[in-house]
Parts: structure tokens; sequence; C-alpha cells
């Protein structure tokens, strides 16, 4: 059987012109935020809405040989699985395994007055709103593929759709709720993930690497209540000053280069030659063009060195604080306590584990005067780093680039994290890894105006129907 290829491209455009987009508007007002931000999100039921929603649309789909449920693990998010027997004339026995998840992130301000997280807008092909990039489209477009897959000649082998609700608090259900599915899961050979990015909207991106993640929040205390600043004001010093001296333990101010040992590694030759080759295909468009503000630059002009800074280089951002009141609140006093959520993106091969600890032991070692420092809500997520392209999965993801966009499959590092690929890649070591997705050019996933790039996700949902169908026909 030999997958007609036109006939399943028609296939799906008719698909998200007729049905997912609308499917996708109906999710992105789902408030599902995931469960960091949330914490009564069982009870709230929002994340049940969502689960509700995509497993209803997957129930009602032509797929030969599909099983959807849902599992439940007490305490922990539910987590949809949907089996596919093979399909057609597959010559392999193993399961590729698709991902996806369907919880978001918080609100965040700045979207523009006509636009809101829960308000989805089409708009100029872009879908704005929170979750439909990122990666609300992946349960849509992986079932179309396969779809498009059977009802045109084509073959695939087992499939096992996981669908997570708990991806933006750091997936910390997902590895119970594998270890549960391991049975069923069987021998996964092939991983196809959608929750990735591309540098442009014209080909195919593949993802070569994933930094990991360190989060605490560091406090320091210094008196039982405000006092007023006249009177203690040299006296007793500010946690501020005594947090910000602390910070320069980790990083150097002027440069941002993150001083913990165990936060650096070495960069693969490779993927600096990528680095290199991404920059010399994009110049400075590989940058994203970042909203500065008038007078404001980046840290390097050096487009290589940018690339590489953003995925293989550790970086030290402080996404939140607490004791700190608003200007407009804020009276002359020295206030008892600051408090700062630090998060750390990690090189894709260094130990999350050994970072963490070796920044609580920074942190809390000699601090000035005395002031105990309290580390909270430690969270840490290994990166991972892709296994070489086997050389039919090369072979067929770049003749899929062709045949949809015209252009070859380009290879780049991404500088978030998916902590389940670091997962899946400890507990299937043989296993093939295609991550990819929509998150490209001012998409700005996680934050105001995120958009979900319509065509792309269409254009993508195509690549993945051919990938499974020559998968099935290979030996890998």
């Amino acid at each position: 059987m030999t997958l007609a290829f036109g006939n399943a491209t028609d296939q799906i455009a008719a698909a998200w012109r007729d049905d997912l987009t609308d499917r996708l508007v109906e999710y992105v007002a789902i408030p599902a935020l995931s469960p960091n931000f949330d914490p009564g999100w069982e009870a709230n039921g929002e994340i049940e809405r969502a689960v509700t929603h995509i497993r209803s649309w997957i129930e009602g789909r032509d797929v030969a040989g599909m099983t959807v449920d849902v599992q439940r693990l007490p305490g922990r998010t539910p987590l949809i699985v949907v089996e596919i027997d093979a399909f057609g004339e597959p010559t392999t026995d193993a399961t590729v395994m698709l991902y996806g998840h369907l919880d978001k992130q918080p609100e965040m301000e700045g979207w523009r007055e006509d636009l809101g997280p829960w308000t989805p807008v089409i708009e100029d092909g872009k879908l704005y709103g929170r979750g439909g990039a990122d990666d609300g489209y992946a349960a849509f477009a992986s079932l179309t593929a396969i779809e498009a897959v059977q009802r045109n000649g084509g073959s695939h082998a087992r499939c096992v759709l996981l669908i997570e609700a708990s991806e933006e608090s750091g997936s910390p259900d997902l590895p119970a709720h594998v270890d549960a599915l391991a049975e069923r899961l069987g021998d996964v050979d092939l991983v196809l993930c959608l929750d990735s990015g591309c540098m442009t909207y014209d080909t195919l991106w593949l993802t070569t690497s994933l930094r990991g993640l360190v989060l605490v929040d560091v406090r320091v205390d210094i008196v039982a209540e405000g006092l007023h600043s006249g009177s203690a004001g040299g006296i007793v010093p500010s946690t501020f000053r005594i947090v910000r001296g602390l910070l320069d333990r980790i990083e150097d101010v002027g440069s941002g280069r993150l001083l913990l040992e165990s936060a650096n590694v070495e960069i693969p030759a490779g993927r600096i030659a990528e680095a290199a080759s991404v920059a010399a295909e994009l110049g400075v468009a590989a940058l994203e063009s970042p909203p500065l503000v008038p007078g404001a630059t980046v840290t390097t002009e050096d487009v290589t060195e940018a690339l590489l800074n953003k995925t293989w280089r550790p970086s030290l951002s402080t996404i939140g604080a607490d004791g700190l009141p608003p200007t407009s609140k804020a009276g002359n006093v020295l206030r008892p306590y600051t408090t700062l959520k630090l998060s750390i993106r990690v090189p894709p091969t260094a130990d999350s584990a050994a970072v963490l600890e070796e920044l609580t032991s920074t942190l809390t070692t000699d601090v000035p005067y005395g002031a105990p420092v309290t580390i909270g809500h430690p969270e840490s997520a290994d990166g991972w780093e892709a296994p070489e392209l086997q050389p039919w999965l090369a072979s067929a993801l770049d003749d899929a680039s062709r045949t949809v966009f015209g252009k070859p499959m380009q290879l780049y590092g991404e500088g978030g994290s998916i902590p389940f690929m670091g997962m899946l890649g400890a507990k299937f070591p043989s296993a093939q890894f295609v991550i990819t997705g929509v998150l490209g050019p001012q998409s700005n996933a996680h934050g105001p105006n995120e958009f979900l790039h319509l065509a792309y996700a269409e254009q993508l949902t195509g690549v993945l129907a051919r990938v499974l169908d020559r998968h099935a026909s290979t030996s890998a």
C-alpha cells in the first residue's frame, strides 16, 4: 500500500478548514490552567472540561482500530490515552508514541486590547489565545494525520497518543502515568512530539535539543515586622541588598554568565555547527526580533553565539517576587523579607539535580548578617539531546519537508524545556525522536498575544502523515 499524498493533503486541508479550527477555538476559551497555577484545578474543573472537549472530538473520528480512555491516578491530573492498531501493511511490530498536552500557562498581562487569553480571535491566519499553539493543537493534528494515512492508501504501525495535563507544571504526573502504561506502550521505537517550535513558517524545523530547568523560591528574612526606614535604615540591612548579593554568587551581572560549575557543559561540535548554519541561513531574523524598548540591546550581536546562549548555555531569570509592595503603596519602611522566584534554564546534558543542589548550597552558606535564607518549592528537570537520526528517518523528514514546504528540513536547538523527552529518552534509549512544533516568530508562548499559525499547523499535519507512512514500511 502506498500513501496517496496528494489526496491526504486535500483531506488534511479540509479537516483544518471545516472542523479542527472550530474545535481549537472552543479549546482556547477553556482556562485550563496547569496545576502549579491553579492548586484547586480538580475542584475548579477546567482541566476536566478540556479533557472532555478533546476526548469527545477524538471519539467522533473515523479511525480504524482505535480505543480511547482517560487514565486516572489518585492525586494526579488525568491522561488521555488513545490506542490505534497497526493499519495497512506495516513491516514493524513496534509502537509509535505521539505526545501533546492540554494544560495551559496563566493569563499574563499585556494582551492587545481586542485580544485575551480565553477570547479566541482569528486574524490574518492566526488563532490568538492561550494554549492553541502550546499545545492544544497536537491532539487534533496527530489524529488527523493518522486518519489521513488510513483513508488514502497508507500504512502505519501501532500508535499510542498521550495527551497529558501537567506539562506546564513540569510534567510531575507523567512518570507515574507512563509507568502505569508500561505493558500497553510496548516497544516504542519512534516518538512524535508537536510541543516545540520553529524558526520560520516556511519549512520543517526539527528540534535537536532542549534545555532543562531548575526553579526555586529564595526568601531572605531579617526582622519580624516592617520598620521605619529612617530609624532602621543603616542599622538593619535591607533584605533586598542581601538577596542581590546572593544573586551575584550565581550570575555575572555584566555578562549574564552563570557561575555554577554544574550548570555549564562542553557544547558538542555538531550543535555549534547547527547554530552556525541557522545563523548563516537566517541572520538576525534567527533571534525572532524581540520587542526591545527604544535604546535597549540584546546580549550579543553575534547570532551564532546568541543561539548557543539560548540553547546550550545556562541562563537565569527572576520571574516573580514577594514582599515588595507596589510602588503606589510603598511607604518608607524597611521590609521584613524579600522572596524571589528564580528560573534557571540549564544545558541539555547538564544534571539538573546537581545544579539545584549547588544552587541551594551557594545561596544558603555564609549568608551576610546571619540572615535566614529559605529555599522553597525546589524543582528540577533534565534537558534532552536527540540521538542521531537513523538514515530512513532523516530521509523521510527531509522528503516530507521538500514535498510539503518545497524546502529541505532544518535542524536547531530549542531554549525551552519538555520534561517528558528526557524521561522518555531514558525509558526508550533506542527510540528515534521527532520533536517539532508551531511556536515560531512572534507566536509568544506563555506571553500576551500568543497565537497558533494555522497554515503551518496544517502543513505540519501533512508532514506527520508522511513520516508515519514511511515508518511503517521501514525496518528502523
